[in-house]
């Protein structure tokens, strides 16, 4: 069928706008932005853009959104690019800034929505890079429930210091070595220069690189086009590979609704699991799956990653970075093994319209590679996340093992009602062995916005002590984040949950065989103290701040808006 007849035949959104004597003025002024005859009869693609100079992960996307829409063209659709925010969470780390992160997630999502309800566009394809616009722009996909690409810009390239490759992970820890006296102002300066080349997203297992391959997992990304760098000679044709897809996904009625299921997510969490991901995913795909009227909980994650094992040897904890993993064989590769190994679903369909067991048929892995392990020679035999609960997280929290050897720690708290307190401590090296360090009314609410913690963190690491403490907060971590770190603690501090009541000196137990965190106090004690706790005044009184904490849920449920 000619794109016209295409359009007649599904009588597509976009028809609403563009067809009719009524519609002249809508049309004239498309006219205006370089659209013809031609260009009205085809199907009408949003170009979600998340172009931004404020950050290197998205500095990129001006570019790969020209080879979109020539995609779009080539496969008879006509693009019309807009854009959205970013807000990057390296940059604003450890400052207020990063209370905005998570917030901007909801942005990103609602953007999308209302450019492709504004517009009636007839499918979308969405152009991410840093952290959270990646599932912002899936978010907004799955809630219009229109056929739609999610595409990632790609990773930044890593950078080189006295002979070994590095990412932004190592300033951050640089950081606390400096502040613990192990290296010098001038090493500090220069790790900080070599970190980071170019253009791209950060290059480990971090955030941006855990969502991107999960959602390839998950069927919404075409197979294959997260790995290749954001710089690389793959990334045009996988640009425009993009823009082919999403309008023969609007050719085929390919909504979300037709294909995404439960078991998609199943296959996504298995991939979060398999490369060592970012507690982060736990967040995002409750969110994606929320939007979705799919249900899905923290319990989940922790039975898929009980029987899931841990086959990419990726930074933080790993060796390599994410074009190594590309290099390896990708994302394909790594599901083809858990499929072969009884720990995927084959049969689910992805926006291709093709079935995940298709997708990942043809994946080869290059000789001589040592990025991704085989199954019955896994680095861990379980996944990356484990789930714990107890009396200090009755709705749960988070904890990543890909990063840490240890499976229990008990030590007695050192509270602190913010992160820049924590960190000072840190810097002026306050912590012995064993403590566990508190981080409270960081969370959803309370931030808002429930920063990541990973200056603190990496500081700790930076500083020797990442095995020697434990670290819990109702915010969140980075994905470069390593060690006894537990994070999303529910219910947070500020709606009263028994974090708010913890303090110093209190042992906390940390037991992950038995996915247990508990403070060693009992219900009575625990209970008379939170008949004492207020509630703190809230941080904002208006805007888009104060209305996020109204509307936002647990960390338990993915911490949405909706």
């Amino acid at each position: 069928m000619t794109p016209a007849q295409v359009s007649k035949k599904l009588r597509l959104p976009s028809r609403t706008v563009l067809e009719g004597p009524d519609r002249a003025p809508a049309r004239a002024m498309l006219r205006a932005v370089g659209l013809t005859d031609e260009d009205f009869d085809r199907p009408l693609i949003g170009v979600a853009n998340t172009w931004a100079e404020t950050t290197p992960c998205n500095l990129h996307l001006r570019e790969v959104a020209a080879w979109v829409k020539e995609g779009v063209r080539q496969a008879g659709g006509t693009p019309l690019e807009f854009n959205s925010v970013v807000v990057s969470d390296g940059i604003t780390m450890g400052t207020p800034g990063m209370k905005a992160s998570l917030v901007s997630r909801e942005v990103v999502a609602d953007s999308v929505e209302l450019m492709a309800l504004g517009y009636q566009f007839d499918g979308v394809v969405a152009l991410s890079g840093c952290d959270k616009t990646i599932p912002g722009t899936v978010m907004g996909i799955v809630r219009l429930d229109l056929p739609g690409v999610m595409l990632y810009g790609g990773s930044i390239a890593a950078g080189h210091y006295q002979g070994k490759d590095i990412t932004i992970q190592d300033v951050f820890e640089a950081v606390g070595a400096h502040s613990a006296g192990r290296i010098s102002e001038k090493a500090l300066g220069d790790i900080e220069r070599a970190a980071c080349p170019g253009a791209g997203a950060c290059g480990g297992q971090f955030t941006a690189n855990t969502m991107a391959t999960a959602f390839e997992a998950l069927g919404i990304s075409v197979m294959g086009t997260a790995g290749p760098s954001a710089l690389g000679t793959q990334r045009p044709e996988v640009a425009r590979q993009a823009g082919r897809a999403v309008v023969e996904a609007v050719r085929q009625d390919l909504r979300p609704s037709r294909w995404l299921t439960r078991k998609s997510f199943e296959n996504a969490i298995a991939c979060v699991n398999a490369t060592g991901g970012s507690t982060n995913a736990v967040l995002h795909l409750l969110a994606v799956a929320a939007e979705a009227g799919i249900e899905l909980s923290l319990d989940d994650f922790d039975r898929i990653g009980r029987k899931t094992p841990l086959l990419a040897d990726l930074k933080p904890a790993g060796r390599f970075v994410a074009p190594d993993m590309h290099a390896a064989g990708g994302t394909a590769l790594v599901l083809k093994r858990l499929m072969a190994a009884g720990r995927l679903h084959g049969n689910v369909r992805t926006v291709t319209g093709f079935t995940m067991a298709e997708e990942v048929a043809d994946a080869t892995e290059t000789p001589g590679q040592q990025v991704i392990s085989s199954v019955d020679k896994p680095l861990k035999p379980e996944g990356g996340l484990v789930v714990l609960r107890g009396n200090l997280a009755p709705e749960g929290s988070v904890l990543k093992i890909a990063g840490t050897g240890r499976l229990k720690h008990r030590g007695p708290a050192r509270v602190f009602e913010r992160e820049e307190d924590a960190f000072a401590a840190v810097q002026e090296r306050r912590f012995k062995k064993g403590d566990v360090v508190v981080v409270r009314y960081e969370g959803p609410v309370g931030g808002p916005g429930m920063r990541e913690m990973l200056g603190v963190t990496a500081a700790l690491a930076g500083s020797g002590l990442g095995e020697e403490v434990a670290l819990l907060t109702d915010g969140r971590f980075s994905g470069a984040t390593r060690g006894m770190m537990v994070g999303h603690v529910a219910p947070e501090a500020a709606v009263g949950g028994p974090i708010a009541v913890l303090r110093d000196g209190d042992v906390v137990v940390f037991d992950v065989e038995k996915r247990r965190l508990d403070v060693e106090l009992d219900e009575a004690e625990i209970g008379e103290r939170l008949k004492g706790w207020k509630a703190p005044r809230p941080h904002f009184r208006r805007g888009v701040m104060a209305k996020y904490a109204s509307r936002v849920v647990s960390a338990s449920l993915g911490a949405t808006t909706t």
